[in-house]
């Protein structure tokens, strides 16, 4: 006869195993990551396969400082760059489903105390063209017509005290002064202005900062326990792996500080950090596209988050971590590999001193996720090359258990 206690262990037990806490063995990546270190000069390197929401192999491999032995881990945060611009078109989408947001919501009406005085065209800037970066906002460049937005972020002559959403709600006010060069819906521009102005968006309605609002409606809720903003390190400490420039020749282990990532009033756009774990946890539930909780979204809703409306015309030199080609969702982009059955949604993200990489298919509910903390092209070729030895290696893979005949 069992005793209460054990009845309760095994409730426990059957409680996770329902849970999915018991996910299938995985595979170390370690041997395959490993040589891809010295070949293409690389301090740290991580990965993991995820198959019908689980993680069905993972590797972390090389060092977290450049010149010292400082071996990285599963645990180690690593930065996401632009991936984070996802989980900024996640919160917007759970705005919209809870009424007080929508996708054709302009700048004007969230922000009417801009006036007369502000570009009519800005002003009328919709949340779907600035998710899928055809608001006629410019890209990221040092272009002309880019300058004068982001001269903003380096001088905040004029900026009131206040918290971050301060300091967002008042650059809308100074980028709505300026005369749009571009017009909506003519042509794709990858600009982090259109994340950070709608990051701005949601937090006039949200009344919370977007800083507070990530962590409480997306890295909570996904038990994304390494996640966060800003550099992967604590100041003063080296507890995950560095950024690294490539300065005179040389590779530049980058400590924590104002030069270790982008500032972090463009956060909506890409500041986000975390562990490849999390970074796996987050593609698979993205490739299950509402099969598994938990439930941010309505399934509806996250398929119009993957579902491709614009044009990437070809760019020859696109930064690290934008996309190069093909077409654009919200906040995801395409990505089609020779022999690979099925169109992948991918996005890349890079401060210049790491990247990462995430692609899902969700007709096969499998994805992977990719991590460096290096951002050379020599690197980004390397992770190229690692995605198709990833993709010919797992895909086609199920942990799902074989049907009984």
């Amino acid at each position: 006869m069992h005793t209460p206690y054990q009845i309760r262990i095994v409730v426990v037990v059957l409680t996770l195993a329902l849970a999915g806490w018991f996910a299938p063995a995985q595979e170390s990546l370690n041997r395959l990551l490993q040589p891809y270190l010295a070949a293409y000069e690389i301090p740290a390197l991580a990965a993991a396969v995820v198959q019908d929401g689980q993680v069905i192999a993972v590797g972390a491999v090389g060092t977290r400082r450049w010149g010292e032995a400082i071996p990285v881990t599963l645990d180690d945060r690593f930065h996401l760059g632009s991936d984070t611009k996802a989980m900024t078109a996640t919160m917007a989408a759970i705005l919209v489903e809870r009424g007080k947001l929508r996708w054709d919501s302009t700048i004007g009406e969230v922000f009417p105390e801009l006036g007369d005085g502000a570009d009519p065209v800005f002003k009328a800037l919709t949340v779907e063209r600035m998710l899928s970066h055809t608001s006629g906002l410019p890209s990221d460049n040092l272009s002309k017509e880019a300058r004068p937005y982001l001269n903003y972020l380096t001088n905040m002559d004029g900026c009131p005290p206040g918290n971050l959403d301060d300091i967002r709600a008042w650059l809308v006010g100074q980028w709505a002064a300026l005369p749009m060069s571009g017009r909506p819906g003519v042509r794709f521009e990858y600009s982090n202005l259109n994340y950070t102005i709608v990051g701005a968006m949601i937090e006039r309605l949200a009344g919370r900062s977007w800083d507070e609002l990530i962590v409480e409606w997306i890295f909570e809720p996904l038990a994304l326990r390494t996640a966060g903003l800003g550099p992967q390190c604590t100041l003063g400490r080296v507890d995950a792996p560095l950024p690294h420039a490539f300065i005179g020749g040389k590779i530049k282990p980058m400590l924590a500080g104002p030069m270790a990532d982008n500032p972090a009033v463009i956060g909506p756009a890409g500041i986000a950090h975390m562990s490849v774990l999390d970074f796996a946890r987050w593609a698979g539930w993205n490739a299950g596209q509402g099969k598994r909780g938990p439930a941010l979204v309505r399934p509806e809703t996250l398929k119009k988050l993957h579902t491709m409306v614009a044009e990437m015309p070809p760019a020859k030199d696109a930064p690290i971590g934008t996309p190069p080609s093909g077409r654009y969702a919200f906040g995801w982009g395409e990505m089609r590999l020779e022999g690979y059955p099925n169109p992948l949604i991918f996005h890349g993200g890079s401060n210049g001193m790491n990247i990462a990489r995430i692609l899902f298919d969700p007709a096969a509910d499998f994805a992977v996720v990719i991590l460096t903390n290096i951002a050379t092209p020599k690197c980004d070729g390397a992770l190229k090359a690692l995605t198709r030895e990833l993709i010919d290696k797992y895909a086609g893979r199920s942990s799902r258990p074989a049907a009984q005949p």
